[in-house]
């Protein structure tokens, strides 16, 4: 595969994903508002109302899942509020992820993201994947390498009877709404009339999603209805696969920063634990065979699946070894149990009423950074001024909510940069912001809210004429930038 080598030898620096942007700023430059026409940026449904108890549950008015509507994100939402509380994070990455994934009525019970004709499947450099006929979506070898590691991530052989194990795909969708935004960007950029480093972002109500896909051949056949299926196009060939995770990061009233959040099917991995110093499984799960291991070598790309992979942080709450599960949390920018306990709340709240696939999936974290009281103008600088460091987790730092996170099958090997479970601490975990910041990987690295998302800059690139390989190898040039910054703290 096209660039493997260098890939590999460098990329292991970032936690993938391939995401996202930012909201409408108030305040603008007049040279840049003339480049850009308006974007849609409020959704017309209603959101659940802030939790005011100290549960944080689902709102029963998302059921049944074939009637739930999509979050407001705007100026009526909860998040326009001057201070927010944390579970209306995870009560949005729940209602979106429920619209996305809103059935329809025939016997194949497509989900909304793969029917819904203002969301398109793109690839890396958001060029619109073609779909052909009699199938949903389109997968390809040459994108199955995982972001940040070039790792390729196969299950586990002894999940099945056959001894065979499979290999992961991806696919990236972006709505309209960020696609039309992203296109005047770029437009803008190529004139003149918004420069390099600029204060713009991506309107309310953009979004990206990256699904993951594995051929069902390798599920058993009597745990193939726990898992949504559907027909893909693999290099050419039409194979039916099982979805895995879905990554859905969405802009949302003063978040230009996205909020990132992440979902896996439950049966995927066991999450390691922090009290007893293991991770284990007493049955065969997809990617991590039965038995226990206490290292961090089956999260760690050396070429070779090993079937050992693991959460490192469950719901990506970063812990400390040792203590109890009630007492180990380390000591971060975000209170905890508050977050943990508010996802581990919210994900049985949805499990008592979702009935269909989708109640084989669960929310297993997001993350956004500190806001409050902020204007539009004072949220972009923030994000240009913490640049590389905008996903530190050390306490008085901005970002909240899952300070580890990441998914187990798209970032498998990236859930640390550490060469041991020993060496894991506060002040080298990292998340989505790890690799994703204002920073452009292009010549000059200018900087602006609108970089945050590779897909826009690799598109950003291509209208420039680089070709796929010289764009991979710019995102190289800023996984080596980013990596010596981090090392020189």
């Amino acid at each position: 595969m096209k660039n493997q080598s260098l890939l590999k030898t460098v990329m292991l620096l970032c936690v993938a994903l391939l995401f996202l942007h930012s909201c409408e700023e108030k305040k603008k430059d007049k040279q840049d508002d003339d480049a850009i026409t308006d974007v849609k940026t409020e959704s017309s449904y209603d959101l659940a109302d802030a939790e005011t108890t100290s549960t944080c549950n689902c709102e029963s008015d998302w059921f049944p899942h074939t009637q739930t509507k999509a979050p407001a994100e705007g100026a009526n939402s909860p998040f326009a509020a001057s201070e927010t509380a944390n579970c209306i994070f995870h009560q949005w990455s729940w209602q979106k992820f429920l619209w996305l994934t809103v059935p329809d009525a025939t016997a194949s019970k497509t989900p909304l993201f793969l029917r819904d004709a203002s969301i398109t499947q793109v690839d890396p450099y958001m060029k619109p994947v073609t779909i052909p006929s009699g199938v949903l979506l389109a997968l390809s070898t040459k994108d199955a390498e995982q972001a940040g590691s070039s790792a390729i991530l196969e299950s586990n052989p002894n999940f099945n009877t056959n001894g065979v194990a499979g290999t992961v795909f991806y696919a990236i969708y972006m709505n309209n709404t960020m696609n039309t935004a992203a296109k005047g960007f770029a437009k803008g950029l190529h004139n003149g009339t918004i420069k390099p480093s600029n204060s713009k972002a991506f309107p309310v109500g953009s979004f990206e999603l990256k699904t993951s896909w594995i051929p069902t051949s390798v599920i058993p056949a009597a745990d193939l209805a726990n898992y949504y299926t559907t027909n893909a196009s693999i290099d050419g060939k039409t194979v039916e696969v099982a979805m895995l995770g879905m990554h859905v990061v969405g802009v949302v009233e003063n978040h230009p920063e996205f909020i990132w959040a992440t979902f896996e099917h439950n049966n995927l991995a066991p999450a390691f634990n922090w009290t007893e110093g293991t991770a284990s499984a007493d049955t065969e799960k997809l990617l991590f065979k039965k038995g226990s291991v206490s290292t961090i070598d089956g999260i760690k790309w050396t070429g070779t699946s090993m079937s050992e992979a693991y959460s490192l942080f469950e719901y990506g709450v970063p812990r400390v070894k040792g203590g109890t599960p009630t007492t180990n949390f380390m000591t971060t920018s975000q209170s905890e149990p508050e977050n943990y306990n508010n996802i581990k709340n919210i994900d049985a709240s949805v499990a008592e009423k979702l009935t269909d696939v989708w109640n084989n999936y669960a929310y297993t974290g997001s993350i956004w950074i500190n806001t409050d009281g902020l204007t539009p103008a004072e949220q972009i600088a923030l994000i240009i001024k913490e640049g590389s460091s905008i996903g530190s987790a050390t306490p008085g730092s901005v970002a909240r909510g899952s300070l580890n996170s990441a998914n187990i099958t798209m970032e498998t090997y990236t859930q640390t940069f550490n060469s041991s479970l020993a060496s894991i601490n506060v002040s080298n975990l990292t998340n989505c912001f790890s690799c994703h910041s204002a920073q452009s990987f292009s010549s000059g690295t200018p900087k602006s809210p609108i970089y945050i998302s590779h897909v826009f800059d690799g598109y950003l690139q291509s209208q420039k004429g680089a070709s796929e390989t010289e764009i991979d190898i710019m995102k190289v040039k800023e996984f080596q930038q980013i990596f010596i910054e981090k090392n020189k703290k």
